[in-house]
């Protein structure tokens, strides 16, 4: 089938006209002949087995029957009429089918010597057995039985949908024309050797088979053929920017020198873990091979990905280069600065703060230092792409929580140097199948390991008649001189009624706690103020730090030991686990206590269970994209997650990492392959994740 066909309007399809066309498109995103052709079934029911009537047992299971219509009744009751249908099997035997919606509309449906099938399951009413609301089909009407005997799809759906009749029903006989009339026209998108290797169905009979499987087998391989299509196209465009990526040059560092190894033998205060030396290696090994890094560094919340980072700025300092440190908040900048200057000024090295809120003498004398290379190493936050910062030879840049900066503002950051290496940090562990799909473009460095003397957080849940068991444990460790977060939810995105809960919360626990200083932090402050209170707490000023999830990514308070949680259950798992990393950062034992309320959906308790049984980021992190899916791992969905239809990155890793391959062998085939198909999903995915900056973060 052509490029153009796929492209047309499916309004123009038969049986879907301007209407249902409107709807489908707002719905569900269908617009084109492509995209119906990937509207896929939500479920199937197993309809090739037909039980005969006299047959029929009680039961659990969906069956299907055959037979004759031999009455049609509107049965009048205490509180409402039914409609009872007496079907006859074909050898014999009556059952009923019953009615006690929609009455008067199935009764005009069905006259007396129909032949139907009913599908349902069975229940057992005196000497009757019984279908309740069945699923029906007309067997006497003309056309294929798209319903009856064989593996039957259902489609996602809806009101809207139905109100235009777009049933399952409707887009099984839409689907089946287009086969009939088209079916044949439709062309293969993998090369032979592809398929043949990876003992891959066609994708024209996958097609036709995921809609109108003759079987599970058949159903079983076409699954297979469109996961691997699906994930194969993500794979070849990272394929082709990481073999356009490797012909940009970068600078090619000399081997780690004096300040490397002073900084990681006497002014580290500990020995790098495993973790962390075999991620400083990857970094090493990559700056010196003359092609520009592009790499991720990802870690738990307290991994030591700041120690590796600072290494990496010293062996380019080693080799005559100057680094750069983005961080996403002001505040977030001046705890990095300050970090650094206590690594650095043994070494006699003085590295620049860059932020907005400094005085003009102060940002003069910063960018001055860095323009002349005085300074080794700039810090700041969107500040250091500004115009007027110039470098003398930038060689590394260091983006701090990454995916909270888009692809342009790291290409900017890129453009002030002669094409400087890229470190990328994330304190947001991602499994292995999510970023080879998100990040495959770069190469990953991981951080499993905690450094020794960290003591685990210890994460308790506790219900509100609790309340003053928790009060009283917060109140001990206020008497030790530790301090204690106190964090509300967004209560369905408004944060004026945060805000409420978060004021009304600040003012009870000065009540409670007298002796105390209280303060609160919300997202209707100014930056000014939020940076000065989170100072505050941060120096011991406050004792208990009422916040909203402003302080989910925020500053080391190591004396800060317990992070109290209300209303837990309305939190996501990345957020709770984000929000427990604030605490534990020295080697006072820390504790996480979650209020929750009983009321809790499934996903509530399953995210619950998970951050009371382990403090393993990476654990998780899977667990959070089985419980919510890859569109929704961040938190809100983002379009520069590429739209899966049918792959799954929660049970799909092994077709994967096979079509990751293939992608891979393709490009090593022909470098320059550029098949419509493949150009086409290329121009789109690149497109949605340059808007977004989640993913596909090489820059150059």
């Amino acid at each position: 089938m052509s490029e153009d066909f796929l492209q047309q309007d499916v309004r123009y399809v038969k049986g879907v006209g301007e209407k249902r066309a409107d709807v489908w498109a707002e719905q569900h995103g269908v617009r084109t002949v492509h995209d119906l052709l990937r509207f896929y079934p939500r479920r199937y029911l197993d309809r090739t087995t037909v039980t005969p009537v006299r047959r029929l047992q009680e039961g659990p299971d969906s069956v299907t029957v055959v037979g004759t219509v031999r009455s049609v009744n509107v049965v009048p009751g205490n509180n409402q009429k039914r409609l009872e249908i007496i079907l006859e099997g074909e050898q014999g035997g009556r059952m009923k089918g019953t009615w006690f919606q929609g009455v008067w509309w199935v009764r005009k449906a069905f006259d007396e010597g129909d032949r139907l099938a009913f599908h349902g399951t069975v229940e057992k009413y005196g000497r009757w057995h019984s279908m309740t609301h069945p699923d029906f089909d007309r067997l006497n009407d003309e056309g294929p039985l798209l319903d009856t005997g064989r593996i039957v799809p259902l489609y996602p759906g809806g009101e809207a949908m139905s109100n235009v009749g777009l049933t399952s029903r409707t887009v099984r006989r839409v689907l089946y024309d287009l086969f009939k009339e088209h079916g044949l026209k439709l062309t293969e998108t993998m090369p032979d050797w592809i398929m043949d290797g990876y003992d891959l169905m066609e994708g024209r009979v996958a097609l036709r088979a995921i809609h109108f499987p003759k079987t599970q087998q058949e159903l079983s391989r076409a699954r297979r053929r469109l996961k691997f299509e699906e994930l194969f196209f993500i794979q070849l465009l990272l394929a082709q920017m990481h073999e356009q990526q490797e012909e940009v040059a970068g600078p090619a560092f000399d081997d780690p020198g004096a300040y490397t190894r002073e900084f990681v033998r006497e002014v580290l205060p500990f020995e790098l873990t495993g973790a962390q030396t075999r991620a400083l290696r990857e970094i090493i090994g990559d700056v010196q091979t003359g092609t520009q890094m592009n790499r991720l560094l990802q870690g738990d919340v307290g991994s030591g990905k700041t120690v590796v980072a600072v290494a990496a700025m010293m062996h380019a300092y080693d080799s005559g280069y100057q680094s750069a440190f983005m961080a996403p908040t002001e505040i977030l900048a001046e705890q990095h600065h300050a970090n650094l200057q206590d690594y650095l000024q043994p070494l006699g090295l003085e590295p620049r703060l860059l932020i907005g809120s400094q005085t003009k003498a102060e940002r003069e004398a910063a960018l001055q230092a860095v323009r002349s290379g005085a300074s080794p190493v700039a810090v700041g936050t969107h500040a250091l792409i500004q115009d007027e910062v110039a470098f003398d030879r930038l060689g590394l840049a260091v983006v701090d929580e990454q995916h909270r900066f888009g692809v342009a503002q790291r290409a900017e950051m890129f453009e002030k140097g002669e094409r400087p290496h890229m470190l990328l940090m994330t304190a947001t562990p991602i499994p292995r199948s999510l970023a080879l799909t998100l990040y495959g473009d770069l190469d990953v460095s991981k951080i499993d390991e905690m450094p020794p003397g960290r003591k685990p957080v210890e994460t308790r849940l506790r219900a509100e008649k609790r309340r003053g068991e928790v009060y009283a444990f917060l109140n001990d460790r206020l008497e030790q001189g530790e301090q204690a977060f106190v964090v509300y939810p967004l209560v369905e995105e408004s944060e004026k009624m945060d805000l409420k809960d978060a004021e009304s919360g600040a003012q009870e626990l000065q009540e409670k706690f007298p002796d105390y200083t209280v303060g609160l932090v919300h997202g209707q402050l100014s930056a000014d103020d939020k940076d000065a209170t989170m100072r505050r707490f941060k120096e011991g000023d406050i004792d208990l730090l009422v916040a909203t999830t402003v302080i989910e990514v925020g500053v080391d308070v190591p004396n800060a030991t317990v992070m109290l949680v209300e209303h837990a259950e309305r939190f996501g798992l990345s957020q709770l686990h984000q929000l427990r990393g604030r605490v534990g950062r020295s080697d006072q034992q820390s504790y996480c206590v979650l209020m929750a309320s009983y009321k809790r959906s499934q996903e509530a308790k399953q995210r619950l269970e998970a951050m009371a049984r382990t403090n393993d980021g990476f654990e998780i992190s899977e667990t959070d994209l089985q419980i919510r899916g890859a569109g929704d791992f961040f938190g809100t969905r983002q379009s520069g997650m590429p739209d899966l239809k049918i792959a799954d990155l929660t049970e799909d890793d092994e077709i994967l990492e096979v079509a990751r391959e293939a992608a891979f062998a393709l490009i090593e085939k022909d470098p320059h392959l550029r098949a419509d198909e493949h150009e086409r999903l290329r121009r789109r995915y690149q497109e949605d994740y340059a808007e977004h900056g989640l993913g596909f973060a090489r820059v150059g």
